[in-house]
């Protein structure tokens, strides 16, 4: 039996190597391939096209790149209506996504869409497409569930697999030595984003940023964090665009619990890095920059007053957002200071963290496990 799976970005990439794990503890036999990551790949996933191809962002730069990936998924729905998985599972990217599972829903080929698209925040119209797309929903958040069942579609809550990765006793004295760093000194961790357009829009801020953060605080370091080769080498880039005498910079490839769990503070792009950090109980600020006609057409759809994941589970404004024009290295640099030096805030953000941190640690890759495994028996009857 076979499982086909499409899914996006680095994030895509970790949901669909925890659930195949889990799926193949219980039922080792069934197979799994389409496209994924290096995680994937690593968990016994036939990658046919590596995730990064889906790794696009804002509305300017998807409509550069419509017609490769229009092609792309012609490419995936003709192997896949001719093999006849016994599922499909699309992860996250749900506008490539979602069309892919719509075409394969009328063919007869069972569909789960793994991460509820953000329709409490900004087009709510999608529902209904995600109905016609995928027989269940997967949800990551514990309030997404209710907006599907209002809607007739099944949807489960199975929790977010970083709280499922991130201790409950944080290692901060440990991750510290481990990059001889002090537990004196002022750390700082920086992430610019994980897609290339995203460095391309954040590295020479963020280094504008730490080198305004250490004139401030003489001692500091900052750890970045970066995905993958062509990410380091944008950030290299930048770093030398911006001179002689950088500020202390460690780069790192990935490690982005490394860098949480060391910093006293972080400045860190819109998305799931955001979550990752209140995972780690690490204090910080949101930033984000897109293309001006992107913003324009997010910001007239948008139906909640927060972008950053923290902010939207505690439905309130716990992490300070500095967005589009707001976001200069003046202010930014600013609200990093005005963080690292109020321990009194950064001891009430940690206690705010640590209860998300409880209420999406739910060991999310079984409950998917089970859902899929559901549908799986559903199928046989």
């Amino acid at each position: 039996m076979r499982i086909a799976l499409v899914a996006g970005e680095a994030s895509g990439d970790l949901l669909g190597a925890e659930l195949i794990r889990a799926v193949r503890a219980r039922a080792p036999e069934i197979e799994f391939y389409g496209v994924g990551g290096p995680r994937m790949e690593a968990a016994g996933c036939d990658v046919l096209v590596p995730s990064s191809e889906l790794a696009v962002r804002g509305l300017t730069e998807v409509l550069r790149h419509l017609p490769r990936l229009v092609r792309l998924r012609g490419r995936l729905y003709r192997r896949f209506a001719k093999d006849k998985p016994a599922l499909f599972i699309g992860i996250d990217a749900p506008d490539f996504n979602l069309r892919l599972e719509t075409l394969l829903k009328r063919r007869g080929i069972r569909t789960i869409h793994y991460v509820s698209p953000s329709v409490w925040a900004w087009r709510e119209e999608r529902i209904k497409r995600i109905g016609m797309a995928a027989d269940h929903v997967l949800a990551l958040f514990p309030f997404e569930p209710a907006l599907y069942e209002k809607a007739g579609i099944a949807a489960t809550y199975v929790g977010h697999p970083l709280a499922d990765e991130a201790p409950l006793e944080l290692p901060r004295a440990e991750r510290r030595t481990l990059r001889q760093l002090t537990l004196r000194q002022p750390v700082v961790a920086l992430l610019p984003g994980s897609r290339v357009s995203e460095l391309e829009m954040h590295a020479e801020l963020f280094i504008e940023v730490a080198r305004r953060f250490h004139l401030a605080q003489p001692d500091a370091h900052f750890l970045v964090p970066l995905v993958n080769r062509e990410t380091r080498l944008l950030f290299e880039t930048a770093m030398y665009r911006q001179g002689a005498n950088p500020p202390p910079m460690t780069l790192l490839y990935g490690h982005a619990d490394d860098a949480f769990s060391a910093a006293d503070v972080a400045l860190v792009a819109s998305g799931t890095a955001t979550l990752e950090a209140a995972l780690y109980r690490c204090p910080h600020v949101i930033t984000y920059r897109v293309g001006r006609h992107t913003a324009s057409w997010v910001r007239r759809r948008l139906r909640v007053p927060w972008v950053g994941l923290p902010n939207v589970l505690a439905q309130q404004f716990i992490v300070p957002e500095l967005l589009q024009e707001d976001a200069t290295a003046e202010t930014l640099s600013q609200a990093l200071l005005n963080l690292f030096e109020d321990r009194t805030v950064r001891s009430r953000l940690a206690g705010l963290f640590e209860r998300i941190h409880h209420a999406l640690r739910q060991g999310s890759a079984d409950r998917a496990a089970t859902v899929v495994l559901a549908e799986l028996g559903s199928r046989r009857q």
